[in-house]
């Protein structure tokens, strides 16, 4: 069942954050739908323009939709991470997405407010839900680059009076995150402070979480000693969803981890099995361990087991 990604924080707020999972393909489909279902918790699919180009929008699209018929219990929302104005007009367009974001936090305040209006108006028009972004994160997400010195915290004035000019249905902040394998050095946190202004100036406002991937250090572990290379790396604490999702986030993103997941996967198969190379076997390995990593990070999350009480609020 799609839904909005509105529909899906007005349950949330306050209580749990709803995970927000990156795919590309039906290995990564099967385990998200797998993992949420395991779990009793709704979450968002992100597609981003690397993954609509990747084969073609239309073969990810009948993915998801096959997946949706696969497990009809799933209650989700279908959303376009990162996108320019014009792949947000594209997929507001298309009738298969629930909500879309506009990213054009790298223009000025007044630039991204015209543009996120714009977007705004357009697809709400059609019923869609829109994330627009207010501040930079550090780091690389496929064509995302923003250098450590450029990026910048969000200011809630800002963010308060953003919310109020374009009508988003909710705001991603940047809060000390950041795309990649590469967030953190020593002992980072999150930006408490930060969120609480914010939510101090926008009670019941969603916000959104980008770049918290965890970056499980035994995965990383695990990818070295069957040949990877990945040193440094470090992300956000598992132990501060909750305590965010209190605050007002209610969409946490996580993509490097499942990308960690299935680096791991098939790092070790083929190590292990160095004359096999049919790509089915550790597919199928693939798809139940990243449904395992799905499940648990619902936990975390505080989305798992809410399910029934979603779907018993959605029909009201």
């Amino acid at each position: 069942m799609i839904v909005t990604t509105a529909q899906l924080f007005k349950h949330a707020y306050g209580k749990y954050a709803v995970g927000a999972y990156n795919i590309n393909n039906a290995e990564q489909a099967m385990g998200l739908f797998k993992g949420a279902i395991d779990s009793q918790a709704p979450f968002i699919i992100q597609i981003s323009k690397g993954a609509r180009n990747y084969t073609d929008k239309r073969m990810l699209e009948a993915i998801i939709r096959s997946a949706g018929e696969i497990f009809p219990d799933a209650i989700f929302a279908v959303h376009l991470d990162h996108g320019d104005e014009q792949t947000c007009y594209d997929c507001i367009d298309s009738g298969f997405f629930s909500s879309v974001m506009i990213d054009a936090s790298h223009d000025p305040f007044e630039k991204n407010v015209e543009i996120t209006k714009r977007v705004v108006d357009r697809a709400h028009a059609k019923g869609i839900s829109v994330e627009a972004e207010l501040g930079m994160l550090g780091g690389v997400e496929e064509d995302i680059v923003v250098e450590e010195g450029h990026s910048c915290l969000t200011d809630p004035a800002e963010a308060e009076e953003f919310v109020k000019q374009t009508g988003c249905d909710s705001l991603a902040c940047a809060i000390g995150t950041s795309h990649g394998a590469f967030k953190f050095k020593g002992k980072q946190s999150l930006h408490f402070d930060v969120l609480e202004k914010i939510k101090a100036r926008m009670n019941g406002f969603p916000l959104v979480m980008h770049g918290s991937s965890s970056v499980p250090q035994d995965e990383v572990a695990r990818i070295n000693a069957a040949g990877g290379t990945i040193a440094g790396s470090m992300g956000v604490d598992v132990n501060e969803y909750l305590p965010a999702a209190k605050l007002g986030v209610t969409k946490i993103n996580i993509d490097t981890d499942g990308r960690l997941v299935w680096t791991r996967v098939h790092r070790e198969f083929f190590r292990d099995k160095p004359s096999e190379f049919d790509f089915r076997p550790p597919g199928k390995i693939f798809i139940a361990e990243y449904a395992k990593f799905i499940a648990s990070r619902n936990v975390l999350l505080g989305s798992a087991g809410q399910l029934t009480d979603l779907r018993n609020s959605l029909s009201k």
